[in-house]
């Protein structure tokens, strides 16, 4: 009887027992403290665990023992930073703390972004061959894209799961550091996008917002918290393409509200990337010129 009560408080316990042992794994030198001759507690202290992610000690106690099991996307996202977890962990992590609390950030008074392609929009899309173009929603869930825009992109890594999303990728896939060298300047613009694109309390946006702010942590949340930018409709993006080489491309975003979309138009900025693209959609050298001015 008595192991059944352990085992059923464990099992009803997971985000305790998950922050706990994460805790236990981590060495203080993993983290920048000092190790100390007499430490008999495997990896980190309460304390040090609760200093580095800015919450006391007091509640972190109540967390790891199940007694609190409502904790902020923003305390998960500080101790997940606090505890340096790899992104797979911090997606188990918030998936924990859903089975954990009340999950109802998504309620029927918010309107779902769309995820339809109006066949008008598509043939656009169709007539903009070769050119990189894709569809995005107000979440920047990829909807749409030309096969010019795949070739770019689909060797970075940005297509790949069920539902491609650029913002999802911008902060939590590895590789967006690697393929943009303009990274932070590309992250802020994908929460201007955000705060400005989506309905005035969306609750999509907020459970998103809740995501990242677990997944991606305080490089996502320091940026949502600041004062909001507008985005840019127009400017140059620079990628550095594993098969293509260094590209820039100059870009366009043409808006359709009543779909909640926009469609984002790249055109080569220069004549180096004019001929890398040729290159890459097999075309003829001179077959795109490169946007002057």
């Amino acid at each position: 009887m008595l192991l059944r009560w352990y085992v059923q408080r464990v099992s009803d316990n997971e985000l305790g027992t998950f922050l706990r042992t994460r805790r236990e794994a981590v060495t203080p030198a993993e983290v920048g403290l000092p190790t100390g001759p007499r430490r008999r507690t495997p990896g980190l202290r309460r304390a040090e665990l609760a200093t580095l992610a800015g919450i006391s000690v007091e509640y972190l106690t109540r967390l790891e023992q199940g007694r609190d099991r409502n904790p902020s996307p923003q305390v998960l996202g500080a101790v997940a930073d606090a505890l340096r977890l790899a992104v797979p962990d911090r997606i188990l992590l918030r998936r924990l703390s859903k089975e954990s609390g009340d999950d109802a950030v998504l309620c029927s008074a918010g309107m779902a972004p769309s995820r339809t392609v109006r066949p008008t929009t598509r043939a656009l899309l169709d007539r903009l061959e070769p050119t990189a173009a894709v569809l995005l929603n107000w979440l920047g869930d990829v909807l749409a894209y030309t096969s010019g825009y795949q070739r770019i992109v689909a060797p970075l890594g940005l297509l790949d799961g069920v539902h491609p999303s650029t913002i999802r990728y911008v902060f939590i896939d590895e590789r967006a550091r690697a393929a943009f060298p303009d990274w932070d300047r590309m992250a802020d613009e994908q929460i201007a996008v955000l705060k400005h694109e989506a309905p005035s309390s969306d609750p999509y946006v907020a459970a998103l917002a809740d995501e990242l702010t677990i997944t991606a942590g305080a490089v996502f949340a320091d940026r949502l918290a600041a004062a909001p930018v507008m985005p840019r409709r127009t400017g140059a993006e620079r990628i550095a393409h594993p098969e293509a080489g260094p590209l820039r491309l100059a870009y366009e975003t043409l808006a359709l509200p009543d779909d909640g979309q926009r469609l984002v138009v790249y055109l080569p900025a220069d004549d180096a990337t004019a001929s890398a693209l040729d290159r890459l959609n097999g075309r003829q050298p001179g077959a795109l010129r490169a946007v002057s001015g």
